[in-house]
């Protein structure tokens, strides 16, 4: 039965024909109301003129709604896509399972492709739904238009019919009442949005993009979407220029790691570059100098709101309500965009209100946090202190402000100089290297510029030199425009860069800066301030390192005498004096003065600050340091177990000094032919010292030599080269081919190509040093007159005798000049130009040069000095070669005897007096004598250097040589 309600006034009733075969309704063109009609009726509106009619099929309930051939709205596939191989294998694991909802959240910062990847995964996928359908769900009115679309899609006739409110909860419906969709919610803005969606239709799948990185715990499983690896995001930033034909690609990865690898500012730039003609290069040049107009730059055709300028400004706007966010996000975009520690935070509100609004931020992908640290793309740093007129949240003077706070807070985090805080200081350098790099000395201020005179003295301890330089010329440079030249903070800054040049090795630079900061302390702050004293010491060492000896000795003698008169013999600072002075003639080669002056100052230590203090502690290395240079190895080792043992208790085993006494310890044992405990503790010390400083610690280089020598010394030749070689490649790459560091490793290994028997290469090393060092440190210098001296023994081995007394000759001549006669470097220059007159057979020659140089060691040094001993048995052997048997035999027993009661008898020097003395048996024919002996010898050598040694090896030729003639 048919009905209809409602009729116009005045009208009478009357009933309306139907067709029951066409389930119709014919009614009067002035009737209005509501109609149903027959099985599955529905109620239609009609006005009055006119009234639409519908087939019935139309409104079949959802569950029979069949998605139409071709239906789908998902946006153009994107030409060109590269990398997330990963991302879009996880999304295969995720979505692939048969049945039941599967919510995937894809999440990241704005640009980072997340619409991308979800537009390339859908349509890969597209065949494996029974409809993919994509809504821009940054909103719930976007939600709801996409859902309505979606209806209408499924059934076009609606469209014009039933409200949008009808639409969304129709395509709901039908949602939950089908399986095998893919629906894509690309920009959500708010996880609680779709949630109802979710849960009213939850029989399909979901793939999810949203800049928040939070709240989806309860909804969906998320993916991170970051970077693209720096590969990819120069194959995306070249495959953008292809279209454009061959160009010049300098700069291209470059550009991209300034760009942080980000695919929509790759993208942009390619597409700028290829558009203007331009390079990679250039482009960069631009954004350095341009960066506001860049980061807006759009191409042709190129939507103005997702430039990199636009892309993170919606987010911004969300994060409105919370001024303290963006405040925050200024501050942070002047540090380094890594492990910003959480610290430097501290203060700037009170901590609910700062973990709040750094939630936030990570909320919205704006940065990563951790509870230590956050991490903010560098991207979103530039763009976040690049002023921009037009964006209320890039004011200039809210990123002016942002930049002193940034200075400020960094101030406050920076810990003493106390070691235990080296791990903050490594933590907080690339945040002030960013500050640095990121402003310029026109805008520096003076708490900015502190900051990098205290950078600059962290990187001068771990030996970055020229980090620390540039840090330091930084804050000189701002400090004279601030403050003028003569400001005593400005006084300090300019000794202290000099001071860094000086152990940089610059001494060139570093004395007439030090000669100057004195005069400049002298007239400001006049002679006996603390400061002109401590700039005068400074001087006086420094010249001692140039091998100024002449000069540097009275200054360190006028500088201890004047501090005394001053301060008294109980000031750290005259302690410090009497040290340098005594380290100045420990370089003269004068242990009569310079080890009762450490021995003086280590007891002033021990009463003053104790014998815990640290200066104490490097006080005995330094006296040990002299023992060794002595030839006093027991002393030497005797004081160094000590030291190490109260280092180890005091400091740990880690810390720095800790180390340094332990690799001098290993030299110690290595000088004393201890070499099972001197290479494992060489080698020790080194991995540990990789460990905690660093591979580019000078302190790194310096074991690593040490372990070198050990090994040279035990005659494992291939290891020894190994090492040098690897030291002067790291020495030539952290600290230049002309610092003296380096100019002595270039030295080291020459030597150990010498014993090697690589006389080509040796001679090359030699000379190359020897160059050097005279351009770089002038021919007096003591290391210059070390490298003449190697190159007239590589000349010696090499069968050049000529050329080797030649350079001997001149190098004993400038010594004896320069140092005295008595000198122990001029003592040795004449026993070694001995040895060549002895290996020329020069014979009269050299045994008067060997009786002079024992002669005058045993005067100067003591009969029992190691020096004196080696003279004595050379002496010995010299008279053994001319076939002076009544000289030979008595210094041979007499060396014997001594190297016996002093060195021990399995002393290498001890079994080669014996060798001798057996040889000269041998050459008095007394074989009965000389073979037993040599037999001996060779079993000792064995036992003590091994069977390889080459002492040994020699050994055994003149056991078998002796032998035979004995036949």
């Amino acid at each position: 039965m048919s009905k209809i309600t409602g009729r116009r006034r005045g009208q009478p009733q009357s009933l309306p024909e139907t067709d029951p075969a066409g389930r119709q309704i014919r009614a009067d063109r002035d009737i209005t109301g509501i109609a149903s009609s027959g099985d599955r009726a529905v109620n239609i509106q009609n006005r009055a003129e006119q009234i639409t009619v519908l087939p019935a099929e139309v409104f079949a309930p959802v569950t029979e709604v069949d998605v139409p051939p071709g239906l789908a709205n998902l946006p153009e596939r994107p030409g060109l896509f590269v990398g997330r191989a990963a991302e879009l294998a996880r999304l295969d694991a995720a979505l692939a399972g048969p049945g039941g909802v599967v919510v995937q959240a894809v999440h990241g910062l704005g640009g980072i492709g997340k619409s991308t990847l979800a537009t390339r995964w859908a349509a890969n996928n597209a065949a494996r739904h029974t409809l993919t359908w994509w809504i821009t769900a940054d909103s719930p009115a976007g939600i709801d238009a996409g859902l309505a679309s979606l209806a209408r899609g499924l059934q076009p006739a609606l469209a014009n019919v039933l409200p949008a409110e009808a639409l969304r909860d129709r395509a709901a419906q039908w949602l939950a009442s089908h399986r095998g969709w893919l629906m894509v919610l690309d920009n959500v803005s708010n996880p609680a949005e779709i949630a109802p969606l979710l849960a009213q239709a939850p029989t399909g799948r979901y793939l999810i993009t949203s800049r928040r990185a939070t709240g989806w715990h309860n909804l969906a499983e998320t993916v991170n979407l970051d970077v693209l690896d720096p590969a990819e995001a120069l194959d995306l930033l070249t495959r953008v220029l292809a279209p454009a034909g061959p160009r010049d690609l300098d700069g291209a990865m470059e550009l991209c790691t300034e760009l942080g690898f980000l695919p929509l500012a790759v993208e942009q730039a390619a597409a700028y570059i290829a558009q203007a003609g331009i390079t990679p290069r250039k482009y960069l040049d631009l954004l350095e100098d341009y960066p506001a107009d860049i980061y807006r730059a759009t191409t042709e055709g190129g939507d103005t709101e997702r430039t990199i300028a636009r892309i993170w400004h919606v987010t911004l706007d969300r994060l409105a309500d919370e001024p303290l966010a963006g405040q925050i996000l200024r501050i942070l975009a002047w540090y380094a965009p890594d492990a910003i520690p959480r610290t430097l935070l501290d203060g700037l509100a009170n901590p609910p209100a700062l973990i709040s609004a750094i939630g936030h931020l990570a909320a919205y992908s704006m940065l990563t946090a951790t509870p230590e640290a956050v991490t903010v793309h560098r991207l979103v740093q530039a763009v976040a202190r690049t002023p921009e007129p037009d964006d209320r949240h890039r004011d200039c003077d809210a990123i002016d402000t942002a930049r002193q706070q940034a200075e400020t807070q960094l101030a406050a985090a920076l810990p003493d100089a106390d070691p235990a805080h080296r791990p903050t200081w490594r933590t907080l350098l690339p945040h002030i290297s960013a500050l640095a790099s990121r402003g310029s000395s026109d805008t520096d201020t003076e708490t900015s510029a502190s900051l990098f005179e205290g950078a600059g003295v962290f990187a001068l301890e771990q030996g970055q030199l020229t980090l620390a330089a540039e840090y330091y010329q930084r804050a000189l440079t701002s400090l004279e425009r601030l403050l003028g030249s003569d400001h005593p903070h400005t006084l300090v800054a300019r000794h202290g860069l000099a001071v860094i040049y000086r152990e940089a090795g610059d001494l060139g630079r570093a004395i007439p800066m030090l000669e100057q900061s004195l005069a400049d302390y002298q007239r400001v702050l006049g002679d006996d301030h603390p400061m002109t004293m401590t700039a005068h010491n400074i001087l006086a060492t420094a010249h001692m390192e140039a091998g100024h000896l002449n000069r540097a000795i009275p200054m360190l003698e006028q500088s201890l005498t004047d501090r005394q008169l001053l301060r008294g013999d109980d000031h750290p600072d005259v302690m410090t004096s009497r040290n340098n002075l005594a380290r100045a003639y420990q370089e003269a080669k004068d242990p009569g003065r310079a080890i009762p002056l450490f021995e003086q100052c280590l007891a002033e230590l021990e009463r003053v600050l104790g014998s815990d203090h640290p200066h104490t502690l490097t006080t005995r290395n330094n006296i040990a340091a002299a023992y060794m240079d002595a030839r006093d190895t027991d002393r030497a080792i005797a004081m160094l177990e000590k030291n190490l043992a109260d280092q180890q208790r005091l400091l740990g085993s880690d810390h720095p000094d800790t180390l340094t006494c332990r690799n001098e310890l290993a030299r110690a044992y290595k000088q004393a032919g201890d070499l099972d405990r001197a290479i494992p503790m060489s080698k020790q010390t080194f991995a540990d010292r990789q460990r905690v400083l660093g591979n580019d610690h000078p302190d790194v280089m310096t074991s690593r030599n040490t372990l070198a020598r050990a090994y040279q010394e035990a005659k494992d030749l291939d290891q020894a080269i190994s090492l040098f070689e690897q030291n002067l490649a790291e020495l030539e790459r952290v600290l230049g081919s002309d610092h003296p560091k380096t100019l002595a490793a270039c030295n080291s290994l020459g030597g150990a190509y010498l014993e090697a028997g690589d006389l080509d290469k040796a001679i090359l090393l030699f000379r190359r040093s020897l160059a050097d060092q005279q351009r770089l440190l002038g021919r007096d210098h003591p290391d210059t007159l070390a490298s003449r001296h190697n190159l007239a023994a590589a000349y010696c081995e090499a069968g050049d005798p000529g050329r080797a007394i030649r350079l001997f000759e001149q190098n004993l001549a400038d010594q004896q000049r320069l140092l005295g006669a008595d000198h122990t470097d001029t003592m040795i220059t004449r026993h070694n130009l001995g040895l060549v007159h002895l290996d020329a057979d020069h014979l009269d020659q050299a045994i008067a040069l060997f009786e002079q140089s024992y002669a005058e060691l045993a005067r100067v040094l003591g009969a029992d000095h190691p020096y004196t001993l080696t003279s004595r048995s050379t002496l010995a052997r010299a008279y053994l070669v001319a076939g002076d048997l009544n000289q030979a035999f008595p210094a041979l027993g007499q060396a014997l005897a001594d190297h016996r009661r002093i060195q021990g008898g399995d002393h290498p020097d001890t079994l080669t007096v014996r060798s001798n003395l057996a040889v000269a048996y041998w050459q008095a024919g007394d074989l009965n004598r000389a073979i037993p002996l040599l037999e001996q010898v060779l079993a000792d050598r064995q036992r003590v250097l091994g069977s390889d040694h080459p002492d040994t090896q020699a050994s055994r030729r003149n056991l078998a040589a002796a032998r035979r003639n004995y036949q």
